[in-house]
C-alpha cells in the first residue's frame, strides 16, 4: 500500500520540515489575529462630534480607504470631526458600489472639521502625510485603484501653498525614496458616503479589516507624527 503520509518524490525528512513550517506560520497568524484583537481593545478609537464648532473649518484628504483617514485626524486636538465621503470625480451621485467600480473618478475621501484657533491646516497637511505612503499611485497598502489615489484638496492659494510647502519639505528631506505622487487638487464637491461607513472603526471593532489594517496603520501613525493628540 502506498504510504498516504507523503508524496512520491518526497522524503520524509523534507515532509516533515514543510509540515512545520505550516504550522508554524498557522501558528504565527493566530498569535498576530490575537495581538490585533487585543490591540483593538486596548486602543481608544477617537470619534466625531456631530455638534458643530463656531469658526469651524473645513478641509478634504483622500488617503486611501476612508474608515483609516476618519480616526487618524478625529485623534487630533481641535478636529471635530471626520466624515467619510467621495470627491475628486465627476458622478453627482455617487455610492460605494459606483466608486469602487473605478467609474466615478471620485476617490474615497473625508471633510475634516476643525477650529483653526487650536489646530492649523498646516498641521492637518503634515498629518495627512504621515498616515500614509504618498508615493504609490492609486493605491494604499492593498486597497488598489484610483478610489485609493492620494489627494490634498484646497479651497484658496494659501491651501495650496501649505501643501506644496509640505510636499517640497518632505522632498528636500528625503523622506521617501520614491517620488510623491499626490494630488494636489482644487476642492469642487464633497458627496457624504453612505451611513454604515461613518465611525465605521469605532462600530465595527471586530472587523478583520480593522483589526490587521485599520487599527495597525493607526498605531503606526501615532508613533510617527507628534501629534497634537487628544488624551
Amino acid at each position: 500500500m502506498q504510504n498516504l503520509n507523503y508524496k512520491p518524490g518526497v522524503n520524509k525528512e523534507t515532509l516533515i520540515t514543510r509540515m512545520k513550517s505550516l504550522l508554524f506560520t498557522f501558528a504565527s497568524l493566530m498569535l498576530f489575529i490575537s495581538c490585533a484583537q487585543t490591540q483593538t481593545n486596548k486602543l481608544k478609537i477617537p470619534a466625531g462630534s456631530k455638534k458643530a464648532a463656531a469658526n469651524e473649518a473645513v478641509a478634504t484628504f483622500a488617503e486611501g480607504c476612508f474608515w483609516h483617514a476618519e480616526i487618524v485626524f478625529q485623534s487630533l486636538v481641535g478636529v471635530r470631526d471626520a466624515v467619510s465621503g467621495y470627491a475628486g470625480g465627476t458622478d453627482t451621485n455617487p455610492s460605494y458600489e459606483s466608486v469602487s467600480g473605478g467609474q466615478t473618478g471620485h476617490a474615497e475621501t473625508v471633510n475634516v472639521y476643525y477650529d483653526p484657533l487650536k489646530i492649523s491646516f498646516e498641521t492637518l497637511v503634515s498629518a495627512f502625510f504621515a498616515s500614509q505612503d504618498p508615493t504609490t499611485l492609486n493605491r494604499q497598502g492593498n486597497d488598489a485603484g484610483t478610489e485609493y489615489r492620494s489627494v490634498a484638496f484646497y479651497r484658496n492659494e494659501i491651501e495650496k501653498q501649505a501643501i506644496q510647502a509640505e510636499i517640497n519639505k518632505l522632498t528636500v528631506a528625503k523622506k521617501y525614496r520614491n517620488k510623491i505622487v499626490t494630488q494636489v487638487v482644487s476642492f469642487t464637491k464633497f458627496y457624504p458616503a453612505e451611513d454604515y461607513h461613518q465611525e465605521y472603526v469605532s462600530n465595527n471593532p471586530g472587523n478583520s479589516y480593522v483589526q490587521n489594517v485599520s487599527i495597525p496603520d493607526f498605531v503606526k501613525f501615532k508613533k510617527a507624527f507628534s501629534g497634537p493628540f487628544k488624551d
